[in-house]
């Protein structure tokens, strides 16, 4: 697939650097260093552009910033109408975790996304532990969480998920995010290492309350 990294720190580099590995296109946007972008494009045999560019180059993006630019990287991209959306944002602000009203971050984020199949996933564990782990086999290999309210967008996201080495789990919709999303506190998965089993044991439980 046509995947643009719409925002290449740690997070989206590190995906880049995954989803290239099993094969797909990436394009690379939205890095406080142009050059390093430019180097990672290459060495992944991608490219660099403009988050609009990338957005209109891709099937999927991948949007990875800091939740306080998320509306102006937005007016960079442009419309995200048609395409699938993977959101790894999580909702620090300047005073620490915010306040979102009794919203979930995903659940905020997505309208702002308008007209895109909004996923959210890549969230819940650090870039280095996501790097580290990518790829285990058998009953030691992680687990990604996902959520989000488009079955079909959900799909793919899985699928993607499972080309970057981890096993996907869906959480459920918008609404059911809270445990993916910070802070990490008992009862959630934010911040914490599952493996299949103990992660499906998990979400049955949730939704049986």
């Amino acid at each position: 697939m046509r995947i643009g990294i719409v925002g290449a720190g740690r997070i989206g580099a590190n995906a880049a650097r995954l989803f290239a590995k099993a094969g797909h296109d990436v394009v690379l946007s939205f890095s406080r260093d142009q050059d390093k972008l430019e180097a990672l494009a290459a060495e992944l045999g991608g490219r660099a552009g403009s988050p609009r560019e990338a957005v209109e180059a891709s099937e999927v993006v991948f949007f990875s910033v800091p939740w306080t630019l998320i509306d102006e990287v937005l007016e960079q991209t442009g419309s995200l109408e048609g395409r699938i959306v993977i959101d790894t944002t999580n909702q620090y602000g300047a005073g620490g975790v915010e306040d979102l009203g009794g919203r979930t971050a995903a659940q905020v984020n997505a309208a702002r996304m308008p007209g895109a199949g909004y996923t959210k996933a890549f969230n819940t564990l650090t870039s280095a532990f996501q790097a580290e782990s990518a790829g285990r086999t058998g009953p030691d290999r992680v687990v990604m969480f996902l959520c989000g309210d488009d079955e079909k967008a959900k799909r793919v996201v899985a699928g993607l998920i499972d080309d970057a080495g981890f096993t996907p789990i869906d959480m459920g919709g918008t609404a059911d995010a809270a445990p993916m999303e910070a802070p990490r506190r008992p009862g959630a998965v934010y911040g914490e290492e599952f493996h299949e089993d103990e992660a499906r044991a998990f979400v049955e439980r949730l939704r049986e309350q």
